[in-house]
């Protein structure tokens, strides 16, 4: 069968070997999330047409308004993976604390936590922006058989066994590693099956984008004005181009293709910076490090991080190996 045409289901199933401990577990996860994606594409796709666009009313956990559309898709993964009984925790930017998830034999006995972000960029939804789902898996620690604790969950990013994300845009793909590289899916929505459309995605070594929100640019470190200014001066392969959809998402996804960097970092507003570690910037920065790119909060290996808390915030710089190192550089000598 050549590599295009193969279905994100074959996939599974001819490198369920490369996945280590797993029993079948990980695999039966990825189908989820591929089933929860497209019952949440088909809502995005006609939000524009029913009364779903918009704020719910109430706040998550971090205090920003939840749109409709956030907790819909919160609900569609949530019951996905409970429903199909393979995981054993759940931890969401949508809610406060994490959700234990018992088996029909009222058992604890599934090995893998999950932590998502079900609607990164939903704002955008009105603008008809493309939005994302980014997910995050881990091996439980605590004894299988036994309730899930906070500690299955504050586990650093070396650990994760598999990340991904879903674009909801011109067209939904589904992009995910499992420690042996990334490859990309697009949804055929005539038929509702995803394929192999982007075997073995890289990131340029060296890009000419850089994707930071520039009107919070007086808030920002001046090691991060300084990298600015190095991207808009005329010299060497510069200017660079400026672009930020305010997705992160979208953003990462166009950079690994044209390369580029993507910066969200600490600020007099943002003192920890605003991006959520564990369902964020773990799960991207595993993408990013499997496609040779590189991740880290300015000075330090992103996933290496040991977290502290479920909706822990770092600053973000992730990309282009080479861009990233350069933007190092400049934070070290600030």
């Amino acid at each position: 069968m050549e590599e295009r045409n193969k279905t994100l289901g074959e996939f599974i199933i001819e490198n369920q070997k490369a996945f280590q401990y797993s029993s079948g577990e990980l695999s039966r996860i990825i189908n989820s999330i591929r089933l929860a994606a497209k019952v949440v594409n088909y809502k995005v796709n006609k939000a524009g047409l029913v009364d779903i666009i918009g704020a719910a009313g109430e706040q998550n956990i971090q205090g920003e308004d939840q749109q409709k559309l956030d907790v819909y898709a919160n609900e569609v993964f949530i019951q996905t993976l409970i429903n199909r009984e393979i995981v054993c925790g759940i931890a969401s930017e949508e809610n406060d604390d994490f959700i234990t998830v018992k088996g029909s034999d009222n058992c604890h006995n599934n090995k893998y936590v999950i932590l998502m972000d079900p609607l990164d960029g939903s704002s955008n939804i009105d603008v008809n922006v493309s939005v994302g789902t980014v997910f995050s898996v881990f091996r439980r620690i605590t004894p299988i058989g036994t309730p899930v604790t906070i500690e299955d969950f504050l586990q650093p990013g070396t650990s994760q066994v598999a990340a991904g994300y879903v674009i909801y845009g011109t067209s939904t793909m589904l992009v995910y590693t499992t420690g042996h590289g990334v490859n990309g899916f697009t949804l055929n929505p005539a038929i509702g099956t995803f394929y192999l459309s982007h075997p073995n995605m890289q990131f340029p070594k060296d890009g000419h984008i850089y994707s930071v929100n520039e009107g919070n640019y007086v808030h920002f470190p001046q090691g991060v004005k300084n990298y600015i200014k190095y991207c808009q001066r005329e010299e060497g392969d510069r200017p660079y181009t400026s672009r930020y959809i305010g997705s992160l998402v979208s953003d990462f996804h166009r950079n690994m293709i044209k390369g580029g960097i993507y910066i969200y970092p600490t600020s007099s507003k943002a003192p920890k910076g605003k991006l959520r570690l564990l369902y964020e910037c773990n799960p991207m920065a595993f993408i990013a490090e499997q496609a040779g790119g590189k991740a880290t909060d300015g000075f330090g290996r992103i996933m290496e991080i040991q977290p502290t808390e479920l909706h822990q915030r770092v600053p973000f710089f992730c990309g282009s190996y080479n861009m990233v190192e350069k933007a190092e550089e400049f934070m070290a000598a600030d």
